[in-house]
């Protein structure tokens, strides 16, 4: 058996640029601010960071809308900088990852300006280009999912564009073989660089039906829900054709060594596993398993989620969880400040490779801002039905100091109110803190094989416990959570009576009968 690639046994921390330190003090997070941090990552016990869009954009969506995808926007910094970071974090064991955005790009890429030049221009088909429905309406009812059609009349060629979001980030036509090239070289690019791997934004969505037929019609739909879910997006996503490209990208990324693809992939378990491929046309390494972020918060629900996922992932296939990320609502907001504790020992025992979002680690809440300074355009596109995403994306709190040490200046969105005693500097003091206890977790992860890379056994109980054995050769280790608020007799197996407790969520001290909230790593 070959030894496990670093991936597996490592914690991946998010990191949103724009909001993680400002060197400069324009309230903007930047790649020096990154580097300047690189040590209080290291110290917290992380693996790997992966890195939010950092390229040249008019950020139309903060990023996401790629204007040149070989460049460091101004904003964040220069290659130069850039190379600094990634030189830095590999001087401290810290693999970087670079976050791929290849569905779209901006509106202002050259390949766009170029496209909607003209019908015969070269670049024409690298876009997705139709003409008016007979009535001159868009071609089909395809919904974006930031709101309303995703057809965008161009009245210079006289055809409508195709985007997925926003109108500015027209979709990309990967079945051309030019653009795919493309973008192939852009992986080459980063990797000759020495980026350690890439998250794939929206893989799903990459390839759409050729036909383009209409969506079907979601009966189940109602009012106060985005509109992209009137229908079922059967056509616009998950095409057959889009794991032929997952399987090129992975081959790119194994001629460069010991690299990573994660793929962000909103689909049901049995279509997720899909994007890890087959042993002769592997995909990519990591389908991301968004199921801790909306999951019923409740014991039974989630042993079956966990069984049901642990069941379903192919020969070979390393499973991965994810308790936030820069688009959804905080650990802490979603099931309360104690049970985020709780929530922390599940994401880094259970069996797989987890992915930490910057701020979890000091149980920071969505934080409320106000309507003035809303950033998001998903929130102002489609305003109080919870899909804002500006709540998610604010400042790192370092310190007590002036704007809790992130800039000189004014952030560019509000932090969260109880700052001054929730920062990273006064959680380090703390013995009791959130971020201590992430960090005892990360280190025991490091010092026990069983809990990295050993099997998954889950132990059956009632109530609102949830408990599994993580084993790795002749190392055993219990783990028992209490997911509700009162407290719960356990009856430890007898495998694990002679065991000590290496963590607890609460700092209780007794296994066999869990206080409200509590968690235990026995070992």
């Amino acid at each position: 058996m070959s030894d496990p690639a670093w991936w597996q046994s490592a914690v991946i921390y998010q990191i949103y640029p724009w909001s993680f330190q400002d060197s400069n003090g324009d309230g903007i997070g930047d790649l020096k601010g990154i580097e300047q941090r690189l040590d209080a990552i290291k110290e917290l016990g992380i693996d790997a960071i992966w890195i939010s869009p950092i390229f040249p954009s008019p950020m139309a969506d903060f990023g996401y809308d790629v204007a040149d995808y070989a460049g460091v926007d101004p904003r964040f910094g220069t290659l130069d900088d850039f190379d600094s970071l990634l030189k830095a974090a590999h001087d401290r064991g810290l693999k970087l990852l670079l976050d791929f955005v290849p569905n779209h790009s901006s509106s202002e890429h050259p390949w766009f300006v170029e496209s909607r030049s003209s019908r015969d221009n070269p670049k024409r088909d690298w876009y997705l280009w139709r003409d008016a429905a007979p009535n001159g309406g868009p071609p089909n009812n395809w919904i974006s999912d930031f709101g309303g059609s995703t057809w965008e009349w161009d009245a210079a060629t006289g055809q409508y564009y195709y985007h997925a979001f926003l109108k500015e980030q027209p979709d990309l036509n990967w079945r051309n073989p030019a653009l795919r090239a493309a973008m192939m070289d852009v992986l080459r690019f980063w990797f000759a660089r020495g980026v350690d791997g890439f998250r794939i934004d929206v893989l799903w969505h990459m390839v759409k039906h050729a036909e383009f037929p209409d969506n079907p019609a979601n009966a189940e739909w109602q009012a106060g829900q985005p509109e992209y879910m009137t229908v079922h997006q059967l056509h616009s996503t998950d095409q057959p054709e889009v794991h032929d490209i997952a399987a090129e990208m992975r081959s790119i990324a194994d001629e460069f060594g010991a690299r990573v693809l994660i793929g962000e992939i909103y689909l049901p378990v049995p279509r997720l596993v899909g994007y890890y491929g087959s042993a002769e046309r592997p995909g990519v390494h990591l389908p991301f398993n968004f199921q801790l972020i909306g999951a019923e918060w409740d014991a039974r629900s989630l042993a079956r989620m966990i069984d049901a996922y642990e069941g379903a992932l192919p020969g070979g296939g390393w499973p991965n969880w994810v308790l936030g990320n820069h688009d959804r609502p905080r650990i802490a907001t979603r099931v309360g400040a104690a049970q985020a504790r709780v929530a922390m020992l599940l994401l880094l025992t259970l069996r797989g490779t987890p992915t930490l979002y910057y701020g979890d680690e000091l149980g920071v809440s969505d934080v409320d801002v106000p309507a003035h300074r809303i950033q998001d355009p998903r929130e102002l596109r489609e305003p109080g039905i919870g899909m804002g995403r500006d709540p998610v994306r604010t400042p790192m709190a370092w310190n007590a100091s002036a704007h809790a040490g992130f800039t000189r200046g004014e952030p560019w969105l509000p932090l969260h109110e109880d700052w001054p005693m929730r920062n990273v500097e006064a959680a380090r003091g703390d013995p009791a803190s959130l971020w201590r206890l992430t960090q005892k977790l990360l280190a025991l992860r490091h010092d026990h094989p069983a809990l990295a890379l050993g099997s998954y056994d889950r132990i059956p109980c009632d109530g609102d416990l949830l408990a599994y054995e993580r084993r790795q050769g002749d190392e055993r280790i219990l783990v028992v959570l209490n997911l509700g608020n009162r407290p719960h007799n356990f009856a430890i197996p007898e495998w694990a009576e002679g065991l000590s407790v290496l963590v607890a969520a609460q700092g209780g001290t007794d296994p066999a009968l869990l206080g409200p909230n509590e968690g235990y790593i026995l070992g």
